[in-house]
């Protein structure tokens, strides 16, 4: 390997909304994410809708959906 070339490899935070917070390395310092393993549906097991900008609504809407609610 060439030495100077190779950016630094170094101790980092991955913080998701849902408060879990994950060690591990990187080049990058201190990641916020929106979704985790720890509350991603596929591996809870739970249905969970991840709405962007009201898009679940915009659908209820535009198809006749009643919320379950």
């Amino acid at each position: 390997m060439k030495a100077g070339i190779h950016p630094e490899y170094k101790i980092t935070k991955i913080t998701c909304q849902c408060g879990n917070v994950i060690e591990t390395r990187s080049t990058v310092e201190n990641i916020n994410v929106e979704i985790c393993s720890a509350c991603h549906p596929f591996y809870t097991g739970k249905q969970k809708l991840v709405d962007t900008a009201g898009r679940i609504e915009r659908f209820n809407r535009r198809y006749g959906v009643k919320s379950a609610e």
